[in-house]
């Protein structure tokens, strides 16, 4: 596709609805000359990826991106924007680092939490994008200079002029075969699993702090839920596998899971933990990239595709908006929009 200065609609198909598709299409969408038309898929039933909150039996649990920094000066000015109306705020919940029973402090930084839940800025960027939800795209085929997308069972979703691929790169892999330079280049990614499990009590725990970083355990990470902004006054907890504990247990049965890691979690607060009113596992298969890319995003300009996520800029929420955004301006910049 040459660049140009045409004014007509490009059809973008953009595949993920996580914190990097979301901001790819809400920057394409936000162009003055409302040049583009996206359409997001995702196979959840809302968008947020491992952003996303669990309602579970009137608890509520940010079972999988805990917290966010800011380094980035956009991604600033766009938390700054979100502060303002309402849908972040900061967590000043007590951390620290636990190994072996031994609790020491943790790194201080500023950390945010979407507010009343992870997944409310998911949803605030999805509300003016025209998102198709419980639908997980299986093939993109190239048809001359369209792009046809196909669901399960061979279900037509349409042709789009650019695709954004921003699910995690195991299932990019299986996306982009007909983009084979960038299928090599997100071959070389490495993601780990992560088991969480969710917990609520009748009372609160009597633990002197609000969340840790587990060491030399099972667990990697614990967190008091309702310490965060928002969140009511439920006493939830969620636990975090390790990755390699994880990984080694990712097919195991959610039940045992649940016993073995509040086993570790009694280990690591030496704290005698009652019996939780409630308690349920949940698995990211795809979870915790361990081996990233250097580029922020990958793009094919002959092709029109391109690929976004944390995998390629770096595991935190940070690193999915900075990616969303890069592939954004580089498929603005391939139509010749400044």
């Amino acid at each position: 596709m040459p660049q140009s200065t045409r004014r007509e609609t490009l059809s973008v198909a953009v595949i993920g609805g996580g914190m990097a598709g979301l901001t790819c299409a809400r920057t394409l969408l936000a162009h003055p000359e409302h040049q583009f038309a996206v359409q997001v898929f995702d196979n959840g039933r809302e968008p947020g990826g491992r952003t996303a909150t669990q309602q579970r039996d009137g608890y509520q649990f940010d079972a999988g991106a805990q917290y966010f920094t800011v380094h980035d000066p956009r991604f600033r000015r766009a938390v700054d924007a979100w502060r303002a109306a309402g849908l972040v705020a900061e967590w000043n919940g007590r951390l620290c680092v636990l190994e072996n029973g031994i609790m020491s402090a943790s790194e201080q930084k500023t950390r945010y939490v979407g507010v009343p839940g992870m997944s409310a800025v998911a949803r605030h960027l999805a509300s003016s994008c025209r998102v198709l939800r419980k639908t997980q795209v299986t093939h993109v085929h190239r048809e001359g200079e369209h792009w046809r997308l196909l669901a399960d069972a061979g279900t037509e979703l349409g042709c789009y002029d650019v695709v954004v691929v921003a699910v995690p790169a195991p299932q990019a892999m299986a996306l982009l075969g007909e983009a084979p330079r960038l299928a090599t280049q997100v071959a070389a990614v490495k993601i780990v699993g992560c088991w969480a499990v969710l917990l609520a009590f009748a009372q609160p725990l009597s633990v002197p702090f609000d969340g840790a970083f587990v060491r030399d355990s099972a667990l990697s990470w614990i967190a008091r839920n309702n310490s965060k902004p928002g969140r009511g006054n439920a006493e939830c907890w969620v636990l975090h596998g390790a990755p390699e504990w994880s990984e080694a247990h990712i097919d195991a049965a959610p039940e045992g899971v649940i016993t073995w890691l509040i086993d570790a979690f009694r280990q690591a607060t030496t704290c005698h933990i009652v019996k939780p009113i409630f308690a349920e596992a949940y698995r990211w298969r795809d979870a915790v990239p361990t081996t990233l890319l250097q580029e922020v995003c990958l793009f094919d300009p002959v092709l029109v595709i391109g690929a976004c996520g944390d995998w390629c800029a770096g595991p935190r929420v940070e690193g999915a908006f900075v990616s969303g955004l890069a592939l954004a301006e580089q498929i603005l910049a391939q139509e010749g929009v400044k």
